[in-house]
């Protein structure tokens, strides 16, 4: 009598935090080392933010983009090595980089509809597991039965040389400003405001390499999987 053995489980690891927090560069790196999928939920808003802007939408203007939030196609790729973002079939994962975008994703991202439309999207991208998935709302909204739920947090001055560098070298204390100001906005708004989520484990980059910050939230990883 032949026996099926069930497929193992394949974990879903949600990564939080603001930005500058590193919660790209950590998520990547965990997805590598794992052999898993990878998805960035905040280059979906900001793919939305930036045909809104093309489409002359009032950013501003939350019945105006709520109108047209089921409009745009957005679909991205889950490979670590390479992701990718395309709209309506462009790639814009240069463009939704841009001082433009960075000003207008925040009130676009406040909008319900918006946030419902990609949700769907986002939870069809997880599926079955096998995927690290990093945002602001994923342990507390959208995988909130992941198997580990991680909160990045760094200084502030910490996350705003690197998102300075990240982005060539612009003003350290305007960037800061910037980060503090979405924040802001993040942590307030009415619908999936940025927490940390209940469960999650909540580690500090601000003293760590990124190798270490990697190390450790595999062996999170593993813990889980493999239990003492």
């Amino acid at each position: 009598m032949s026996t099926t053995h069930a497929p193992t489980p394949r974990p879903v690891i949600a990564i939080d935090g603001p930005s500058g927090s590193g919660k790209s560069s950590t998520s990547r790196g965990v997805a590598r080392a794992l052999g898993l999928r990878y998805l960035d939920t905040g280059a979906m808003f900001r793919a939305v933010t930036w045909w809104m802007l093309q489409a002359g939408v009032d950013v501003h203007d939350a019945d105006a983009v709520a109108a047209r939030a089921g409009e745009p196609e957005v679909v991205s790729g889950t490979d670590p090595d390479a992701p990718t973002i395309t709209v309506d079939g462009t790639d814009v994962s240069v463009a939704i980089r841009s001082d433009e975008v960075n000003a207008a994703v925040s009130p676009v991202s406040a909008v319900p509809q918006v946030r419902a439309r990609l949700l769907e999207l986002q939870r069809a991208a997880i599926g079955d597991g096998g995927i690290v998935v990093e945002g602001r709302d994923i342990g507390s909204v959208v995988a909130p039965d992941a198997d580990v739920k991680v909160f990045l947090t760094a200084d502030p001055a910490a996350r705003a040389a690197r998102r300075a560098l990240e982005e060539g070298g612009s003003d350290v204390a305007a960037t800061e400003a910037s980060l503090l100001a979405r924040d802001a906005i993040d942590s307030t708004r009415r619908t999936a405001p940025l927490v940390q989520a209940d469960g999650a484990v909540q580690l500090d980059t601000t003293g760590y390499s990124l190798e270490e910050v990697v190390a450790q939230v595999v062996e999170l990883v593993r813990a889980v999987e493999s239990p003492a």
